[in-house]
């Protein structure tokens, strides 16, 4: 037979596994396949599998071309996957399905055709062992198939007779039929190789999804407890309105505010800043609004109780963490405010009476940085119409999309411009701004505000 012939030949192989392959295709999207690659065995599955490609190694013989007395045909691919994706018992059992077929078509080959069929999804099976269940990949599976084919052609050689026949039809039909089936059984593998990728990739998604979902709802809880950190209510202190807002750039973060009662008339008041963001900050939020309550519960001197809470901070802190905050102790008698300032941005004070921006700076570092600080403590005698805002860096600096920060500058321009709006008003006022400065950039850092106005005689009326 000449090249063009054995040409002629092999496409008319390549074309009848064509059907073959879709059929293939079709059959691993279902949920039975879907099963035998997961190694999950039911009576159902497996006798699905082994039906399809027992019809499928039949449908091979018959869609193959005789010469001789011989068939060029793909009946061995049929076996040979089976082997590989279910192991022994189905690649045992779609080969004899296939060689029983095949011995019953008769010719002098019957004998070594039904042979190579069973050897087919034998060897199918024991590679599925020996690959601990797992499929070998397209290349192996294509070598697999050369060397099967090439075994049929060796065994058609020593069993077929008369011999001279035998060797005519091998020297006809090896090429086409090894080419044939290597090719049916690397587009069949190529299609498992894909399917068992997008199922990874499917149960990764899935499992991403999940843990998503998980870490979601641990940092809504997370969010809750934190939220019940702080305050529920804003005190009513006589003389005095109050008003504070916690927003955190993400679900949890480091910025806290707390209303603190020390006797009848005093209040201390409190805002922070923790270093860092997310769930770490959130943890050193937790410690530190603890040790600080614990600091400041009745204690009336100012500087005295934060120094106590730096110390229990350091002593519990591995970190490296730090906190800011400006804490003060409003008396709603005598209308003073005595604070100290741990390296926070300092409070804005606005003068009723003079329109005078007073800034409370006060020396001294942040919290946990290190062991014994000293902080400098001061007092500011408050009148009727004062206000006092306290914050941090969340608000003066924000960003907007020319990467300008909100700027102190700015604040004290909104303070001064809404000077007569209730505290309440005011701190909303603020919000508004900072998000009409940002617009539609991503909000970094968690913004923060607490607002302190003296009520004038009339207020109070």
């Amino acid at each position: 037979m000449d090249i063009s012939s054995i040409g002629n030949l092999v496409l008319t192989l390549v074309e009848k596994i064509s059907v073959i392959v879709i059929l293939a295709y079709l059959l691993t999207r279902t949920k039975y396949f879907t099963e035998i690659l997961d190694k999950k065995f039911t009576l159902k599955n497996q006798a699905v599998v082994i039906l399809f490609f027992g019809a499928f190694s039949i449908f091979g013989t018959y869609s193959g071309i005789e010469i001789l007395g011989a068939v060029a045909n793909v009946r061995d691919l049929g076996p040979m996957i089976a082997g590989l994706i279910g192991g022994p018992i189905i690649g045992i059992i779609v080969g004899l399905i296939g060689a029983i077929h095949r011995f019953f078509i008769g010719g002098f080959t019957a004998v070594p055709c039904t042979l190579a069929t069973f050897i087919a999804g034998l060897l199918g099976g024991i590679i599925y062992k020996l690959n601990k269940g797992e499929f070998i990949g397209v290349l192996r599976a294509g070598i697999f198939a050369i060397l099967l084919e090439s075994l049929h052609m060796i065994i058609a050689l020593f069993i077929a007779q008369p011999f001279s026949e035998a060797l005519i039809v091998v020297e006809t039909l090896s090429f086409p039929m090894i080419f044939a089936n290597a090719l049916g059984m690397v587009i069949f593998a190529f299609i498992i190789s894909n399917r068992l990728k997008e199922k990874k990739t499917t149960e990764e998604r899935n499992k991403y999804l999940i843990e998503l979902e998980r870490k979601k709802q641990e940092l809504k809880i997370a969010s809750d407890i934190q939220r019940s950190f702080l305050p529920e209510t804003t005190p009513q202190i006589e003389g005095i309105e109050l008003s504070a807002s916690n927003v955190s750039a993400l679900e949890v973060g480091g910025d806290f505010y707390d209303f603190i009662p020390i006797t009848k008339n005093k209040w201390g008041l409190l805002i922070a800043d923790v270093s860092g963001k997310g769930i770490p900050a959130a943890l050193f939020m937790a410690l530190s609004r603890t040790m600080i309550h614990a600091s400041t519960m009745g204690n009336s001197t100012v500087a005295n109780s934060m120094e106590q809470a730096n110390k229990l901070i350091f002593a519990d802190t591995k970190s490296g963490a730090f906190v800011t905050l400006f804490y003060g102790i409003i008396d709603s008698k005598q209308k003073t405010f005595r604070y100290v300032n741990a390296g926070h941005n300092p409070p804005i004070l606005l003068k009723e009476a003079s329109n005078e921006i007073v800034l409370l700076k006060a020396r001294g570092i942040a919290l946990g940085a290190v062991e014994d600080i000293k902080l400098q403590e001061a007092e500011i005698k408050l009148t009727p119409g004062d206000e006092v805002i306290l914050y941090t860096d969340g608000v003066t600096e924000a960003i907007n999309q020319k990467k300008e920060q909100f700027s102190q500058e700015r604040l004290i321009k909104v303070i001064k411009d809404n000077r007569n709006l209730s505290a309440q008003d005011l701190m909303e006022k603020i919000q508004n701004e900072v998000k009409l400065f940002v617009d539609n950039q991503p909000q970094f850092d968690d913004v923060t505000l607490m607002i302190l106005k003296v009520t004038k005689p009339e207020d109070e009326e």
